[in-house]
């Protein structure tokens, strides 16, 4: 007789503790345990939340080197049909370690619900490639895993034409294994009831009253403002700070070099350079010009909100970069094609003539950078990562233990998304220009229009013109981030991987590629997504992509939405009243007019308070409180990794303390490891 010391660690989450009956049974090469019930001497106790309880099982003999265990969890009492009654007893081990007679120990990372009495096994901690796992109970798990993943993670057409997401009713249909912690439900709606309970009091929530004084609008949650607010209040109509939001602001992803100007675009010398000082072309050569085009936003069904008829441009804004390294916008216009009554706005024009035009762009961004920098280019896509590693890897799979972390939470917030903001009763709906039938058309010619390379910041950057573009922190630290996950991903997989041969031989990695090209993107060559991996340098690549995205990439476009969107007057969810169609009949009154309405105004800012918090589930970038490695190798790059992203946000700081706006948003405290708000 042999015996095994089998520790059980209850994670340290709410309701991760069990006060059930549970089962083990230890599988290895040469044999395995009878299924044993755990008993310890801490009792009922054994499996409460942070518990870590030790326990002895015994075998006739050695079974070798273990392979996997086996946990089942019963409840102690009989439903009414005699079956165990399992019900409200879900349970959380984040691992169990298992030393044997010959005093080998083994990691056994698990880091997940268990809520039924099914028989639930965990491989031992070393990951392995599908062409290396040659054990058969190995094998067997592997493919019963992904085979019960595949019945829990079903595909769904949200909408033709835009990434494909996950099968589930609402929050509480989706797996368990996935959904949020008690704490961070009760967290976001607490933070959602508080802002609607305070516009009630304050008598905005259903207000269809017009702005009577613009700096009213600065009494609206007045309790909730921040530093960048309050700066972007007191300078939202200076054309440097137009210029600079498209540097720094939340939407850093559409402005790019102008070397010609596009047919539809007719501006001369003449319009911006009016004293002759210096042209067009000459500018365009020495790289001073740039452009931002709202085209996708062109023709799209507009929405009606309080049933009054919205109004939504789709802009060219020219910008000039000065001597100074300002960036200015030197002319506006503000439907794509060229009319009479489609004026082209200058600097020049009467105060409110050139404000309002600002306005129209500044709505239309607003309206870009939610459906398309946001939701679609960091939401959607994460999703559809996730999904299909879920149903592609199993926990063995080295990429699984790299990629689950960066998966947190995006499922739900994915799916309270759906229901909350652009449903048909959702906020979009209610209240911005896009909602109905705008938001689908907008999402779909934005994926019709992605490439592979706008979503790898190096080549997007260079893509854009944007190299050497003075005071662009977004760029400075974005690449430098890019660079620090794309040396870890590289190191990480490249233990795993020696050669090319073995990532074409990687099945399951094939398969998750697979799914991303065709769910994701819809088998959309023209994107230029892989379909499949021919190279170690082609998977880590397309892995660093995935992880900035979810990580680095969603920061920089979501934790700012407060600073600068709450300020309505910088980013009306909607407008009234449609843009003049000559010059000099614009006037203070009508920019009051036009602006959304005092109801449109509070719950913009409200919803945009709730998605810019940080709540306290929040994980910083390359860290790992759920540890799926095990080998030494792995676990020392993690640790290299998080050095490497402190250095990168010590520099980051000291930075900022020179700079009149700081930008935050790329340093490890802001960014997320995923998606999950």
């Amino acid at each position: 007789m042999v015996t095994y010391q089998a520790t059980v660690h209850t994670a340290d989450l709410d309701n991760a503790g069990t006060l059930t009956n549970v089962f083990v049974k230890l599988v290895g090469t040469d044999g395995e345990s009878e299924r044993q019930l755990l008993r310890g001497c801490n009792g009922a106790s054994s499996f409460k939340r942070g518990a870590v309880s030790s326990f002895t099982v015994s075998c006739p003999a050695s079974i070798g080197k273990l392979v996997l265990i086996e946990l089942e969890k019963k409840h102690f009492l009989l439903s009414k049909n005699g079956q165990p009654d399992s019900t409200g007893h879900s349970w959380f081990p984040a691992k169990v370690e298992v030393t044997s007679p010959e005093g080998e120990t083994y990691d056994f990372p698990i880091y997940r619900w268990i809520s039924d009495s099914e028989v639930h096994r965990f491989r031992e901690g070393t990951a392995l490639r599908v062409f290396e796992d040659s054990h058969r109970y190995g094998l067997y798990s592997r493919e019963q895993e992904l085979c019960q993943r595949k019945r829990d993670y079903h595909w769904h057409v949200y909408a033709e034409g835009i990434p494909q997401c996950l099968k589930a009713l609402d929050i509480w249909h989706l797996p368990h294994e996935v959904i949020f912690s008690l704490r961070k439900d009760l967290e976001v709606v607490y933070t959602l009831q508080s802002g609607i309970l305070q516009l009630q009091l304050e008598g905005l929530a259903n207000s269809k009253e017009n702005w009577s004084d613009i700096d009213d609008i600065n009494k609206v949650f007045c309790s909730r403002k921040t530093e960048i607010y309050d700066y972007v209040r007191r300078h939202w109509k200076e054309d440097s700070f137009f210029g600079y939001q498209y540097l720094n602001g939340i939407n850093p992803i559409l402005i790019r070099r102008c070397s010609a100007l596009p047919d539809n675009f007719p501006v001369t010398d003449n319009m911006v350079f009016p004293g002759g000082q210096c042209s067009l072309a000459d500018e365009m050569k020495k790289g001073n010009m740039f452009l931002c085009d709202y085209k996708r936003l062109d023709g799209l069904e507009v929405n009606n909100v309080d049933g009054k008829r919205q109004y939504l441009m789709a802009p060219l804004v020219l910008l000039h970069k000065t001597p100074d390294d300002k960036l200015m916008p030197i002319a506006i216009q503000l439907k794509q094609t060229p009319a009479d009554d489609n004026p082209i706005f200058f600097p020049t024009d009467s105060e409110y003539d050139w404000l309002l035009a600002k306005i129209f762009v500044r709505s239309a961004d607003f309206n870009e950078h939610e459906l398309n920098t946001h939701l679609l280019r960091t939401h959607l896509l994460a999703e559809v990562f996730a999904v299909s590693l879920l149903r592609n890897l199993p926990m063995v799979h080295p990429l699984y233990k790299l990629l689950i972390p960066h998966t947190s939470g995006t499922l739900v917030i994915n799916n309270l998304a759906r229901a909350l903001l652009i449903s048909e009763n959702g906020f979009f709906k209610k209240y911005t220009a896009t909602g109905g039938e705008g938001v689908t058309t907008l999402l779909q010619r934005s994926l019709s229009s992605m490439t592979y390379s706008s979503l790898c910041i190096p080549e997007d950057i260079a893509e854009r013109g944007l190299e050497d573009v003075p005071n662009f922190y977004y760029r400075d630290d974005g690449l430098k981030l890019w660079d620090v996950i794309h040396r870890f991903v590289q190191r990480v997989l490249g233990f795993y991987y020696k050669s090319d041969d073995e990532v074409l031989k990687d099945s399951e990695l094939q398969k998750w590629i697979a799914d991303i090209y065709e769910h994701g993107f819809l088998s959309q060559a023209s994107t230029g997504i892989p379909q499949s991996f021919t190279t170690v340098a082609e998977m880590v690549k397309f892995v660093t992509m995935v992880i900035f995205t979810g990580s680095a990439q969603h920061s920089a476009v979501n934790g700012g939405q407060y600073d600068y969107s709450g300020w309505m007057p910088n980013s009306p969810v909607s407008l009234q009243h449609p843009p003049p169609t000559t010059k000099g009949t614009t006037s203070k009154a009508t920019m009051l007019q036009t602006l959304p309405n005092k109801g449109a105004t509070a719950n913009g800012m409200a919803v945009l308070w709730l998605l810019s918090q940080q709540y306290s589930d929040f994980v910083p970038l390359g860290h790992y409180p759920m540890r799926h490695f095990s080998e030494e190798v792995p676990c020392k790059l993690i640790k290299v990794f998080q050095a490497e992203l402190e250095v990168l946000s010590a520099h980051i700081k000291a930075r900022n303390k020179s700079l009149e706006i700081p930008y935050t948003y790329l340093t490890q405290a802001e960014v997320d490891n995923s998606v999950a708000i």
